[in-house]
């Protein structure tokens, strides 16, 4: 769950890691960084499109995650550092591993790629599809919709100069049914695996926050799991972006699932 997630970053990253040179110094992507990550994200969103056009009812998440890992190897990426697919009830809560488990028909499939890809760059999306044959559910069309929005309210808010605490007061208000189970970071930094800066959401921020100043040229991955404690199934979103000059700049390209947003 977040806290139990909060506490472990707690653990594993300290203000003092925050400060340290060489986290500030990996933040910041030169432009030949930035092609070497599009060119990881490219690969990894081809693996996601097969396992995407593959993705059915009596498969597995074991079948179905495999599909990733080939495309991703082929590609000349370095590995696959997580497993995050589930289906169904294993969606919620979220963080759990590909399994055994035959995919249902219509059913929620979420994945999170956490691909150390081409030339070791990250590739750091989430994307979450319905199995089919037939057509989401008024529930999952909600909570679809409500993960997106969140998504695309807090990547509007980054800009080069907003303070890490200015973003954490403006973020998208998460609502009190899906609280206890939000993902535990609203956003955070990656280059070679998730890294500095950490951004978190506004209620947690007091706890496990710390300051500093959103500059050009980190790449930084916006985070959105919604899932009601005890529902029966959840949705995880995520985008990796590059903050510019002006703004932000997209760097996943896959498409949102347009039949879980109508």
């Amino acid at each position: 769950n977040a806290g139990a997630a909060l506490a472990l970053a707690g653990e594993a990253f300290t203000l003092a890691d925050a400060q340290a040179p060489i986290e500030r110094a990996r933040a910041i992507k030169s432009p030949e960084e930035v092609k070497c990550v599009v060119s990881s994200l490219r690969a990894t969103e081809r693996a996601v499109e097969a396992l995407r056009a593959a993705l059915r009812p009596g498969l597995s998440e074991n079948q179905l995650w495999s599909i990733l890992h080939q495309g991703v190897i082929a590609a000349d990426g370095d590995y696959v550092e997580t497993r995050l697919l589930n289906s169904g009830p294993r969606g919620n809560p979220w963080f759990q591993e590909a399994s055994p488990r035959v995919i249902q028909a219509d059913e929620l499939v979420l994945l999170d790629t956490d691909v150390v890809g081409r030339f070791g760059y990250y590739a750091d999306f989430s994307r979450t599809f319905h199995a089919g044959p037939g057509r989401p559910s008024a529930a999952q069309r909600e909570l679809y919709k409500t993960a997106h929005e969140q998504v695309h309210h807090n990547m509007a808010l980054i800009r080069p100069g907003l303070t890490f605490r200015e973003y954490s007061e403006g973020a998208w208000t998460i609502p009190e049914r899906y609280f206890a189970n939000r993902y535990y970071l609203s956003a955070h930094g990656v280059g070679m695996t998730g890294e500095y800066p950490y951004l978190y959401h506004r209620a947690d921020f007091a706890e496990a926050g710390y300051d500093g100043v959103i500059e050009p040229g980190m790449t930084l991955c916006v985070e959105s799991y919604i899932g009601q404690a005890g529902g029966a199934e959840g949705v995880k979103l995520e985008q990796q972006i590059l903050v510019t000059e002006t703004g932000v700049e997209p760097l996943s390209e896959f498409p949102f699932e347009e039949d879980l947003l109508a």
